[in-house]
């Protein structure tokens, strides 16, 4: 075990979230008996690995962080959300949902990943675009890269494949066009504007 509740609790939205306080070394973020940040119950942080909640950040609900991952500051990280590899999450970030945020990911600042949204890798001060379409989810996995439902490709994957990919997934025309503006319009907010796709094309 290698945290432990101190009794000190709060209460914010009807939910108690408990202090933690570090029993062992873990890792270079925290000695023995040093006080960490909030969570709901033991579920929400892993008790094994490097994972470590400090601050004022508050873990609920059913998220989780495990691996490596660290919440720090004033992040919140609630819903069915998991924070985990060496993923970061930190200042003003809320992370909730069925969002996962893993890998090397660093989300900060204000930002907000949310939904279905995965993000990995890169660091995030902004938030990730995340559009739920009516077919699947669209979001940025990373500022290279692109998540259609399940699939994740480059903005020059999707550029040149897209029209064998949305066959294979039997898109209508319309959803073609609804997804093709999501797909440009996540050009023109991550610098990718020679990757567009020109609507005509569809035609």
């Amino acid at each position: 075990m290698k945290y432990e509740f101190t009794g000190e609790t709060k209460v914010v939205f009807g939910i108690t979230l408990k202090r933690i306080r570090a029993t062992i070394d873990i890792g270079m973020i925290a000695k023995a008996g040093d006080l960490g940040g909030w969570i709901e119950k033991e579920g929400n942080l892993d008790q094994y690995g490097g994972a470590w909640v400090y601050g004022d950040a508050w873990v609920y609900g059913d998220a989780r962080v495990s691996g490596d991952a660290w919440v720090s500051g004033n992040a919140r990280v609630y819903g069915d959300a998991r924070v985990s590899g060496n993923a970061r999450v930190s200042g003003n970030a809320w992370v909730y949902g069925d969002a996962w945020v893993y890998g090397d990911a660093w989300v900060s600042g204000n930002a907000w990943v949310s939904g279905n949204a995965w993000v990995y890798g890169d660091a995030w001060e902004k938030s990730p675009l995340y559009i739920q379409g009516s077919k699947y989810s669209f979001a940025t996995a990373t500022k290279n890269k692109i998540k259609v439902g399940c699939k994740i490709y480059t903005f020059k994957q999707w550029n040149a494949y897209w029209k064998s990919l949305a066959k294979a997934d039997g898109f209508t025309e319309e959803e073609i066009r609804e997804y093709v503006l999501y797909f440009n319009l996540a050009c023109e907010l991550y610098g990718k504007q020679d990757c567009k796709i020109e609507l005509e094309e569809q035609q």
